[in-house]
């Protein structure tokens, strides 16, 4: 997580990200990359809307263009390939279940899949559960935003696993419901995947192998009747975190409770794992027919995925105006990390940038690839190390680095209290009142923004939690959820009550007004002086009255609540 001042957007627990909530709602259209801005029409779907296409400017990230893109991806794979040789175990068939570990670079579950068998089978499920709504307040589980970098992260996992010999197999449905019956089609003898912690995810794992359980394997020379016969098994691999679960120095249940604790921990006691390598060609495909599944199947569109355009339309042609187009997938985020690491030599003054406010270079913004596993946290601290060898070592690599383990963190937290992060008395089971009084989150910055909510408004955290679920690009549940709880005060905050002044963060992280400016255009117009205290300037009037709003008064986590009441 960034610093405790810091007006982050992100939910992911670092400064990766500190405007992705802003990525263009895209609708019915592709994006050529091919420079720094790029005009796009942004239109809802014909039959959904009447509303005129309408050309605007945005910022791409990265903003590589096609040819440089495929030059660095296929650049950094050559780093990366190997001359193990196929091991090939039993022969067979092996199949790997993408889920959010949309990349081929570091993926245990591809390699352990290609080591094992004769021929690998990619499957990617898209799971209509994960288009439902959220459990307590019916908001949207999927938005637009990141419905459309889902499909470019497909497109592109596809199309790089075509170049090393594989293809991917998309089907819509219940993973529980469609791997038993392929991996039957194909005498599977394995399925592969990424081991995930949240309960929701774990309910899938539990439905697949309890499926699996009616497969059976048979051994060579006997019937799928034969007492010789074996399950088709489910193989889950850890591979989301920096820190490998199997070497933190205690068990997740004995997890300390305070960051800190926790970081200094791993970092005096663990050593973090090399990157998984492949050979340029990882092939072949099973031989038998795709027909009788029904073919590869294709990248979902919007439409397909249940993005409703109504809903969506405005905000995409309001944000269209304003703010970054994040592109999806493995080639994207490995192009963001040679633009920022190497080609723009932003690495070295992270730290000192990270709390900016406008554009598309003041931080990493790493994580919506993050999220859906386009890139790995191993690759990156390998990258980075690789920078420190040969430009610089400074506090700011390092800070890259302490971010990436706040992320594992939260990870964590999410095993060892389980369900209770969703809870509204959270992990400390704080009894509190909570109103649930809230018609619409604007996209402002997370901690500012939970802290409003929470402590001036008495908003119910879990709603805020929610409706970042459906909004931002980099969502994943346990930084959500963990940064939530951590922010409503009842979470691993080791200060309980933590408040950030909202006038106090103004000053120090927006004294010219040109952030909000940005946002709310009338406020231009005023002195730069008077843009975050608008007040007596023909502007609304207050509305709700902020604490220790003085911006001389400091950040006023420091009083307690009594104080605050």
């Amino acid at each position: 997580m960034s610093s405790a001042k810091s007006l982050a957007l992100s939910s992911i627990s670092s400064a990766f990200s500190f405007s992705t909530i802003r990525k263009i709602q895209t609708f019915s259209f592709s994006i050529p990359i091919s420079s720094h801005t790029k005009t796009m029409n942004i239109a809802a779907s014909s039959q959904q809307s009447q509303q005129p296409r309408a050309a605007v400017v945005v910022v791409v990230v990265p903003s590589l263009d096609s040819v440089e893109t495929d030059k660095v991806t296929d650049e950094t794979f050559r780093r990366y390939y190997s001359n193990t040789k196929r091991k090939g175990g039993n022969g067979g068939v092996s199949i790997v279940w993408f889920r959010n570990d949309l990349r081929v670079l570091d993926n245990e579950a591809l390699f352990r899949a290609w080591m094992s068998s004769a021929s690998i089978l990619p499957v990617y499920c898209v799971d209509p559960r994960n288009f439902g709504t959220t459990h307590y307040f019916g908001f949207p589980k999927t938005g637009a935003l990141r419905a459309q970098f889902l499909i470019e992260c497909l497109a592109d996992l596809k199309k790089n696993l075509m170049k090393r010999g594989l293809n991917l197999v998309i089907r819509h449905g219940k993973p529980e419901d469609i791997l038993p019956s392929i991996a039957k089609a194909f005498g599977a003898h394995t399925i592969y995947a990424q081991k995930e912690t949240c309960s929701e995810e774990l309910l899938v794992e539990r439905l697949v192998q309890k499926g699996l359980k009616g497969v059976s394997l048979p051994s060579e020379g006997s019937t799928s009747t034969s007492r010789n016969a074996t399950n088709m098994k489910l193989e889950l691999i850890w591979g989301t975190t920096m820190y490998h679960i199997d070497d933190l120095p205690f068990t997740p249940s004995s997890l300390p409770d305070i960051y800190t604790q926790f970081r200094k921990s791993v970092e005096s006691k663990c050593a973090i794992r090399g990157c998984f390598k492949l050979p340029p060609s990882i092939g072949p495909l099973p031989n038998d027919d795709l027909g009788k599944i029904g073919g590869w199947g294709d990248v979902p569109s919007l439409d397909q995925l249940g993005v409703i355009y109504e809903e969506a339309s405005h905000c995409a042609l309001f944000h269209a105006k304003k703010g970054m187009c994040f592109v999806g997938g493995e080639s994207a985020a490995l192009g963001r990390v040679y633009e920022y690491f190497w080609k723009k030599d932003l690495l070295k003054v992270y730290k000192h940038t990270r709390n900016g406010m406008l554009g598309p270079d003041y931080s990493t913004k790493f994580s919506p690839w993050l999220a859906f596993g386009n890139v790995s946290p191993r690759f990156l601290y390998e990258e980075v190390k690789r920078y420190e060898k040969d430009r610089l070592a400074n506090d700011s690599t390092y800070w890259v680095l302490f971010e990436l383990i706040w992320r594992d963190y939260f990870r964590f937290i999410s095993i060892k209290y389980g369900n209770s992060i969703f809870h509204l008395g959270g992990p400390r089971e704080v009894q509190g009142r909570w109103s649930q009084d809230l018609n619409l989150l604007e996209r402002r910055t997370y901690r500012i923004v939970c802290s409003f909510l929470v402590r001036d408004m008495g908003i119910d955290w879990r709603m805020g939690a929610e409706w970042f679920e459906t909004c931002l690009l980099d969502y994943d549940p346990c930084s959500n959820y963990g940064n939530w709880t951590y922010g409503a005060g009842v979470g691993n905050d080791p200060r309980e009550d933590r408040y950030f002044s909202i006038p106090k963060q103004a000053q120090n992280y927006d004294p010219d007004g040109e952030y909000v400016a940005y946002w709310l255009p009338e406020l231009r117009k005023l002195p730069k002086d008077k843009r975050n205290f608008p007040q007596g300037m023909s502007y609304i009037r207050k509305i709700v009255p902020l604490k220790f709003s003085k911006p001389n008064h400091g950040d006023s986590h420091t009083k307690s609540t009594s104080r605050r009441k």
